[in-house]
């Protein structure tokens, strides 16, 4: 049965046809609760009225890997703005017969002269998380761009260009496929400021106060969960040690053990996660830990493995977090591998000299991911997610910041306060 739109969807479809096939405008902001079909609607106007070739004539894309998974989850081809706009500069690392650097230049990524001519319709998802310069840069091209966000969610931390703040149409209509459920009907109650009283809704959405669950209960909920959320990093970090003690590590383990669930913390584009290089190990990618070596007090290695990819990368990292609560090393540090596999600092590369170099690459930052605050859970979603409700420390935000929490869930929640 073929579904039939809103009156909300509605106005917004004639308004981004008209755009697109009359205006000289080159950009279009649609911004749509959740609930309200923005996904939806945009695939229909691409397929059914443009008449648009999903992936070659009309190309979907994301600020950042993980929310391009999502979209990737739902049957839609997507990649990173990054990927399509900018092309990398390479020959950034080179020895001699000696091993020793000869020549040395961080890795950069340039602006594309020009993008696959075939391209009519760039459509970026999850915009508010887009910086100004890359707006700029997505603009220069000759192709119009269809910005879809929600301008209810947190605005993202640091530099953002506010295209929520002023969307040329505001989807607002749940449509009757997701009225009666129950992660949108919370998520609508945090959007408006209500209160979500306890109890539960459905068989899979409720809402507990956290001195009634036991111990064992919060032991089973935790190892069940694929995400916990919650506000403040004291918060983060108490519950972390928790899961890790639920999962029978000992507190004296500080570092990262096989197969744990980590966060990356650091921009690093030098680093693809996957064989293509359309996506790289940036700040918010959630993944896990193998064949990890520690061979210095501060710098170790392992193979990180993004919860999107099915191969891991080899990434050093910087330990101080893990061992003195801070890390030791700063932004722009580097290390150089050598031919015995270990790592050092390039300082104590350039000191020592004790052996080849192999490669040289950023020190990445890493934290223990089974919660996460709710501003790195954006632009990702998880099948069960646990929130540990903090929005009270937000001020103003408090609404923003609930309703953020409760839309990362995508099939099971529960809030805790």
């Amino acid at each position: 049965m073929e579904r039939v739109l809103t009156s909300d969807q509605e106005k917004a479809k004639n308004l981004i046809a008209e755009w697109f096939l009359n205006s000289d405008n080159r950009m279009f902001v649609l911004s749509g609760y959740a609930g309200t079909g923005k996904t939806f609607l945009i695939d229909y106007i691409v397929r059914e009225v443009l008449h648009l070739k999903a992936g070659t004539e009309a190309v979907f894309v994301t600020p950042t890997g993980k929310a391009a998974t999502v979209l990737i989850r739902n049957g839609t081809v997507a990649g990173t703005v990054h990927s399509l706009i900018y092309m990398r500069n390479e020959d950034d690392f080179d020895v001699d017969e000696n091993g020793e650097i000869v020549e040395r230049e961080i890795l950069s990524f340039t602006k594309r002269e020009k993008i696959d001519e075939k391209i009519r319709l760039i459509v970026i998802d999850e915009a508010s998380m887009i910086a100004e310069d890359v707006l700029r840069d997505l603009l220069s091209f000759d192709v119009k761009c269809l910005f879809s966000g929600d301008g209810a969610q947190l605005p993202p931390v640091g530099s953002s260009c506010g295209l929520m703040d002023r969307p040329d149409y505001q989807l607002t209509e749940i449509v009757r496929q997701e009225a009666d459920n129950p992660i949108i009907r919370l998520a609508t109650m945090a959007r408006e400021g209500k209160t979500i009283p306890y109890g539960n809704y459905g068989d899979k959405v409720s809402v507990i106060g956290r001195n009634y669950l036991s111990e064992s209960q919060r032991r089973r909920i935790f190892l069940k969960a694929d995400q916990i959320i919650c506000g403040r990093n004291r918060t983060r970090a108490a519950l972390n040690a928790e899961i890790r003690r639920y999962k029978g590590i000992s507190p004296d383990k500080l570092l990262p053990l096989e197969g744990e669930k980590l966060i990356c913390t650091l921009n690093d584009w030098e680093k693809p996660l996957d064989k293509e290089g359309n996506f790289h190990l940036v700040n918010g990618i959630i993944g896990t830990a193998s064949e990890i070596r520690t061979d210095s007090d501060f710098l170790a290695t392992m193979y990180f493995t993004a919860d999107f990819a099915d191969e891991g990368v080899r990434v050093p990292f910087d330990t101080g977090i893990f061992t003195e609560g801070r890390y030791a090393y700063g932004y722009g540090d580097r290390a150089v591998t050598l031919v015995d596999g270990s790592v050092v600092h390039e300082d104590d590369f350039e000191r020592l000299r004790l052996l080849k170099a192999v490669s040289e690459e950023p020190i990445c930052r890493f934290e223990f991911a089974y919660a996460v605050t709710c501003h790195k859970a954006q632009g990702s979603e998880f099948g069960f997610v646990v929130v540990f409700d903090e929005s009270r420390v937000f001020g103003e935000d408090r609404n923003r910041w609930l309703y953020t929490a409760i839309t990362r869930a995508r099939e099971k929640l529960l809030i805790i306060r």
